[in-house]
C-alpha cells in the first residue's frame, strides 16, 4: 500500500496583473494557510519522504513552507508538466517515483488535481486552494498506478479558515434539527396534553350522563313508591 497527499497550493495573489499566470505568489491568506497544512501533517504523522511540486511560484512557495512547518527532510522535486497538469501528467510523474518511496506529496493546480483524485478514489470531492487529500493506494509499486487504480480517500484535510466555515456549518446544522427535535417534541407534548384533556372532558360528561341517569332512577323509584301508597289507601 501506498500513501498518496494531494495537495492544491495555497491562494494566491492577483494583485499585479503584469505577472504571468505561472509568476504569482501567495498572498498573505495563502502563507498562513501553507504551514498550517504543514503543521497539521506532522501532528498527523503523514509527513512525506518526498514532494512533486508544479514549477508555479505559488506551488513552489506551498512546498517550502509546508516542508518547513512539517520538518520534512527529503527531496523537492519542481517538475515542468506538474504546472495546470492533466491527471495523466501528475500519474506519469508518480509512476517513475523509487518503491521505497512509501508516502508522497503532490502540489499542483485544478482541475487536474480533482480530476486525479476522482479517477483514483471514484469520488466527486471539490479541493480548494491549500486542502490535501489524503488517499491510500492499493499497489506495491508506483510503477503499479494507472488510471484505473481503485484507491480510498481516507480524509479530506482543510485549511484553518475552511474548517472553521465547515464547524459552523455542523454547528448550524446541529442546532437547526436541535431546534426541529424541539418544536417536534413540543408539538408532541401538546397533542398529548390536548388529548388528555379531550379524554378528561369525556370523562366528565359520562359522568354527568351517569348522574342523570340515577336521578332519572330516583325519579322513577319515587314515583312507584307513590303509586303503592295510593293502592294500599
Amino acid at each position: 500500500m501506498k500513501t498518496l497527499l494531494l495537495m492544491r497550493h495555497a491562494k494566491s495573489s492577483w494583485k499585479d496583473a503584469e505577472l504571468s499566470d505561472i509568476e504569482r505568489p501567495l498572498n498573505k491568506r495563502g502563507k498562513k494557510d501553507a504551514p498550517f497544512m504543514g503543521e497539521m501533517l506532522k501532528e498527523k504523522e503523514l509527513v512525506p519522504q518526498i514532494i512533486l511540486s508544479s514549477t508555479a511560484v505559488r506551488a513552489r512557495q506551498t512546498a517550502e513552507l509546508v516542508a518547513a512547518a512539517c520538518d520534512f527532510t527529503g527531496d523537492i522535486l519542481y517538475l515542468d508538466p506538474f504546472y495546470l497538469a492533466e491527471p495523466g501528467a501528475y500519474l506519469s510523474g508518480l509512476s517513475n517515483l523509487a518503491n521505497d518511496m512509501e508516502r508522497v506529496m503532490v502540489i499542483g493546480h485544478n482541475p487536474g488535481l480533482e480530476g486525479l483524485l476522482q479517477i483514483l478514489s471514484g469520488r466527486i470531492e471539490a479541493l480548494p486552494t491549500g486542502t490535501i487529500a489524503y488517499l491510500s493506494l492499493p499497489v506495491l509499486s508506483w510503477h503499479e498506478l494507472q488510471n484505473d487504480t481503485e484507491g480510498e480517500l481516507l480524509e479530506l484535510l482543510l485549511p484553518r479558515d475552511l474548517e472553521e466555515d465547515e464547524k459552523k456549518g455542523k454547528g448550524k446544522e446541529k442546532e437547526t434539527k436541535e431546534k426541529e427535535t424541539k418544536e417536534k417534541d413540543a408539538k408532541e407534548k401538546d397533542a398529548k396534553e390536548k388529548e388528555a384533556k379531550e379524554k378528561e372532558k369525556e370523562k366528565e360528561k359520562e359522568k354527568e350522563k351517569a348522574k342523570e341517569k340515577e336521578k332519572a332512577r330516583e325519579k322513577e323509584k319515587e314515583k312507584e313508591s307513590e303509586k303503592k301508597k295510593g293502592g294500599k289507601k
